[in-house]
């Protein structure tokens, strides 16, 4: 069983056991429990229920397991030929990794 959910404005596949790490949530805790109720879709053993927007009824519960991971650094670029112009740039953007623990349908 699994479900598409929608947390912090992205679409993520969350079936139990999974880890996900997903965009920084301001108010979570390790160890604290989140639940999401946005749930576009559901799929029981091959019977797929679709939301109009959402599935009624249904949530993925999580439990946090880091509050604040960052992720990879991207370096940002810019030069300008012939003109002794460079400009570089970095950003690190910050995550919260959570494990799903059951999807209530």
């Amino acid at each position: 069983m699994y479900a598409i959910v929608e947390i912090n404005g992205q679409q993520f596949k969350a079936e139990a056991g999974r880890r996900l790490f997903v965009h920084h949530i301001q108010d979570a805790e390790n160890g604290s429990t989140v639940e999401f109720d946005k749930v576009l879709l559901v799929d029981k053993d091959g019977a797929v229920t679709v939301g109009i927007p959402t599935v009624e009824g249904a949530k993925v519960v999580c439990q946090v397991v880091t509050s604040l991971v960052k992720g990879d650094k991207v370096i940002i670029f810019h030069k300008k030929k012939r003109k002794g112009y460079r400009k570089r740039n970095g950003h690190r953007q910050q995550f919260t990794e959570l494990t799903i623990t059951e999807v209530v349908a």
